[in-house]
C-alpha cells in the first residue's frame, strides 16, 4: 500500500466586500481555522492579507495548506459561514445574521525544479581577489530552462560548490517568483469577488463567544423523500 499522497491547496475566507461586522467575522474564523489546521497537523502559510477598516478585522485572508487528507478536512469547511449576534459596530443594527464564505482557489500547477531543467554555464568570477580569482572560471550562472529564471554565484573559488550553492539559490528564487504570481492571482480574484452566498451554511456561529452549530451537510431528507415516492409507485403498479 503506498503512502498518502501530500497535496497542496489554497483556501480564501472572504467578507467579500461585506461590512465592517462581516470582516470581523473573517478574523473570528481566522483563528478556528488556523487551530483546526494545527490540531492535525498540517503545514500552512499566510500568504495574503486585506486588512478591514475596523481594528482586528479583515476582509480577506488567504492560506496555502499542505497535508494528506486536505479533501475530507476542507469539506468541514468550505462554503458559507454564518454568524449570529448583534453588531459590536451598530448595537442598533437589526441585523443579527452575517455571512462570509470559504473558498478553494484553482491556483496555477507548482512548478516543480528538477536537476534536468537546470542548465549550468561557468564562467570567469568578478570582484575582490585580484587576478588569482579571474585565472579560474569558477562562477557558476544556473538558468531553469522552464521559466528562464538565473542565479550567479561566486561564493567559493570551488566551482563544484558553487554549482550546489547555485542549484539552492534558483530553487529558491523559482519559488520566490511563483509565490509572488499567486499572491498576485489572489490578490485580483479577491478584488472581483464580491457576491457570497446566504444559503445553506456550512457552519453556524453564535454569540461573541462564537459558540458553533455545526450543521453538516446531508441528503438524509431527500432520500426519504425518494423511498417515500417509490413505494407510492410500487402501490399503483
Amino acid at each position: 500500500m503506498g503512502k498518502p499522497l501530500i497535496k497542496t491547496k489554497i483556501i480564501q475566507i472572504t467578507s467579500g466586500r461585506g461590512p465592517a461586522e462581516c470582516c470581523w467575522v473573517v478574523a473570528q474564523v481566522l483563528k478556528l481555522f488556523l487551530e483546526a489546521l494545527q490540531i492535525k497537523d498540517f503545514d500552512y502559510k499566510i500568504i495574503h492579507r486585506e486588512k478591514g477598516t475596523e481594528n482586528t478585522t479583515l476582509q480577506s485572508v488567504t492560506v496555502k495548506i499542505t497535508g494528506t487528507n486536505l479533501s475530507l478536512f476542507l469539506s468541514q469547511w468550505l462554503g458559507t459561514i454564518q454568524w449570529v449576534g448583534i453588531s459590536a459596530y451598530r448595537p442598533k443594527h437589526k441585523r443579527k445574521n452575517w455571512f462570509i464564505s470559504i473558498n478553494q482557489i484553482k491556483s496555477t500547477e507548482h512548478i516543480l525544479v528538477t536537476d534536468k531543467d537546470i542548465s549550468y554555464q561557468a564562467t570567469r568570477s568578478s570582484g575582490p581577489g585580484g587576478q588569482h580569482v579571474n585565472k579560474v572560471s569558477s562562477a557558476i550562472r544556473a538558468t531553469h530552462q522552464p521559466t528562464k529564471t538565473q542565479v550567479l554565484v561566486m561564493d567559493s573559488r570551488s566551482q563544484h560548490q558553487n554549482k550546489k550553492i547555485a542549484k539552492l539559490r534558483l530553487i529558491e528564487k523559482v519559488n520566490q517568483l511563483q509565490e509572488e504570481h499567486l499572491k498576485t492571482e489572489v490578490k485580483n480574484l479577491w478584488e472581483n469577488h464580491l457576491n457570497i452566498n446566504r444559503g445553506n451554511p456550512t457552519r453556524i456561529f453564535k454569540g461573541y463567544d462564537f459558540k458553533i452549530q455545526k450543521r453538516e451537510k446531508t441528503f438524509k431528507k431527500q432520500r426519504n423523500q425518494l423511498k417515500k415516492e417509490l413505494r407510492e409507485t410500487l402501490k399503483t403498479e
